[in-house]
């Protein structure tokens, strides 16, 4: 009887996650034949060469360079800001504070992550531009080191939450070994801790790539919104943002709608580069 329900409970898992698998392979395939009809008729240079986005114009233009970098610009500068932070949150959460303390603001910091987006974008609009606007005297405080820091905020429960772990099972396997040869907290945080993590933080950099790419509404409020270049203290748009304006207004089978869905095909392959490249990393150090 028991072998039956544990063969029962193995199928609905895999029935569950091949569910799963086919949900997003059909998410994949769909977006990609919608955009099929833009790459027919304008191509990749389109995306590439032309300049600047505007779908309206008599003679159109759909350049998705600038919502490009600003998409790489903004994850990566949120990441460089969430990950020391994180990584050192978790650091004094498992070696210098108390179990039962810990155990609270690791709860606290879960409930964090489940905050909607739209209310970070509200606090992000009300408390960070309007603090550039005074701290930096600019006309808008709406920029992409804003969009940056606020997303950064965002990241940190995912950051903190995976290294937390990671460095509570490295402390079990090895602090009583450190403690015996009378090795100080620094010295093995430093040089036993961290490198038997690496792969976590690997990991915990994927994910927030992954989480800091595909954010919209919380970023859509505080970086301006403007299809240019970006710069550190100047306006931007991510592609993500790009979709949830414009997707609501266009008409749906024409080619300003194949183009934004082309967009989303860039962002998912950008994705996969990204991915690809951390997990690259991560074989690499395993096998150092």
């Amino acid at each position: 009887m028991k072998y039956i329900k544990e063969n029962i409970i193995k199928y609905i898992l895999f029935i569950v996650a091949l569910l799963f698998v086919s949900i997003v392979i059909s998410l994949f395939i769909c977006i990609i034949m919608e955009s099929i009809p833009f790459f027919k008729e304008i191509g990749i240079g389109g995306f590439m060469i032309s300049s600047g986005w505007n779908p309206l114009k008599s003679e159109p233009t759909y350049s998705l360079i600038p919502m490009i970098l600003a998409t790489l610009y903004v994850s990566f500068l949120a990441v460089l800001i969430a990950l020391p932070i994180g990584l050192g949150c978790a650091i004094f959460l498992s070696f210098y504070s108390k179990k039962s303390v810990s155990k609270t603001i690791l709860a606290c910091i879960d409930l964090l992550a489940g905050i909607p987006s739209v209310i970070f974008g509200f606090i992000g609009l009300v408390i960070i531009v309007k603090s550039f606007e005074k701290i930096f005297k600019m006309t808008s405080g709406e920029c992409v080191l804003a969009a940056g820091i606020l997303l950064a905020i965002m990241l940190l429960p995912y950051i903190i939450s995976n290294c937390s772990e990671s460095i509570d099972e490295a402390k079990e396997k090895f602090e009583i070994a450190s403690l015996s040869l009378g090795v100080s907290n620094e010295y093995t945080i430093r040089k036993v801790i961290l490198p038997s993590i690496k792969n976590s933080i690997y990991s915990s950099i994927m994910m927030a790539f992954g989480r800091a790419m595909g954010e919209t509404m919380a970023v859509m409020m505080v970086m301006g919104n403007s299809p240019i270049l970006p710069k550190l203290f100047s306006r931007g748009e991510t592609i993500p943002s790009l979709t949830a304006l414009e997707m609501g207004t266009v008409q749906y089978g024409s080619l300003h709608a194949s183009a934004l869905y082309g967009a989303n095909v860039v962002l998912i392959f950008l994705l996969i580069i990204i991915f690809i490249v951390v997990n690259y990393l991560k074989i690499k150090n395993k096998m150092e």
